[in-house]
């Protein structure tokens, strides 16, 4: 009853527009980002990598710590610097170019890194791995989630993905 309930109110929720909250996105190592400051294009950058200590590299302000931090806090952190000393108004937009990739390794014919895209689940990113080899389990898939690299996960190919899983494809063993 109160799964139908629940059901019911979160089909009113979506045909009203009003979704639930989804968690926002954390920038992190690997990830590109655009980041402009309106007027100023000598201060900004179309390809942002992000360090491996989590920083980017700006004109003026040098590395820039972005790691862990959403793209809006990573805009107010810009404009709060060049505000200090360099321009009376800054105006800073950041967005995501690329995603840190995702990996996809054991039973795939092409195991490795692939870029993350919107809306991917495990068995997209099994076919971006060249699909399944003959001896491959569909039921013996872990997933490994970057913020919690100690748990390992049993998921199904419907599981969505995020930028800098890790996919394990288990053996069949018939």
């Amino acid at each position: 009853m109160l799964r139908r309930l629940f059901h019911l109110l979160l089909l009113i929720a979506l045909m009203l527009g009003v979704a639930p909250a989804m968690a926002e996105y954390l920038v992190e190592a690997e990830d590109i980002l655009n980041i402009k400051v309106f007027d100023e294009p000598d201060l900004s950058i179309e390809e942002a990598r992000v360090s491996s200590e989590g920083t980017v590299a700006l004109p003026l302000l040098g590395d820039v710590v972005v790691a862990g931090l959403t793209t809006a806090q990573i805009a107010a952190r810009v404009e709060a610097l060049l505000a200090d000393g360099y321009l009376k108004k800054p105006r800073v937009s950041v967005s995501i170019d690329e995603y840190r990739p995702v990996f996809v390794n054991g039973e795939v014919k092409k195991p490795g890194g692939y870029s993350y895209q919107e809306g991917l689940t495990v068995q997209k990113a099994v076919v971006l791995a060249g699909g399944f080899t003959e001896r491959a389990s569909r039921s013996k898939i872990t997933l490994v989630r970057e913020d919690e690299p100690d748990k390992v996960r049993r998921v199904s190919l419907t599981t969505p993905v995020q930028p800098g899983d890790i996919i394990t494809v288990g053996e069949s063993f018939f």
